[in-house]
């Protein structure tokens, strides 16, 4: 049951995109919905005991899982579960190049700058953790999500050029964070 919400919330949001562009889909689209129709087509999985990785894999490469009713709360519920250290759900219907992975967010390096904080000598992340997801092997999306709940998702410029229409606040901070620094310094060196 849960399976069919999620084809149906696929179909239509695909249907939506290609009304918006004059009833043109581009490939992205077609690929996105192909991939859930493949997932979910194979057979609907029996009841899971906890997150089903097969639908988390697919909300979170959507343009902006909130918008899909049916994927907030297996992806809160996912939050939550990596929150508490337990491991990331694995899909066996994805298929070769489709994948999810977690890793720990640490400053500086694991964090993106505008969310990297400076506390004295030690730097911190706004995020406790990102999963990355991969589509026909390249990275599609990261997603950066807080023990408080708070998520931000960051879109490759592969996905970006697919999906034509995504949830842009990844950028929106990053541009403010680039406006926010100090010009360089420039020195004159003629005597």
């Amino acid at each position: 049951m849960r399976s069919s919400l999620i084809l149906d919330a696929a179909r239509a949001h695909a249907k939506d995109r290609c009304e918006c562009r004059g009833g043109s889909c581009t490939r992205t689209h077609a690929t996105l919905l192909s991939v859930a129709v493949a997932l979910l087509s194979m057979g609907a999985p029996g009841p899971a005991k906890a997150v089903d990785g097969c639908l988390v894999l697919l909300c979170l490469a959507a343009p902006n899982w909130r918008a899909v009713p049916q994927c907030v709360p297996p992806i809160r519920q996912l939050f939550r579960d990596l929150a508490r250290g337990r491991s990331f759900p694995s899909c066996s219907m994805a298929g070769a190049g489709n994948s999810a992975t977690h890793a720990w967010a640490y400053a500086p390096y694991r964090c993106p700058p505008q969310y990297t904080r400076m506390l004295g000598p030690v730097y911190t992340c706004d995020y406790s953790g990102v999963v990355s997801v991969s589509i026909d092997g390249t990275l599609f999306a990261r997603t950066w999500w807080a023990r408080s709940g708070g998520t931000v998702t960051q879109f490759s410029p592969a996905a970006k050029a697919q999906l034509g229409q995504w949830d842009t606040r990844f950028d929106d901070d990053h541009a403010a964070w680039l406006a926010s620094l100090p010009p360089p310094a420039t020195f004159d060196l003629t005597p």
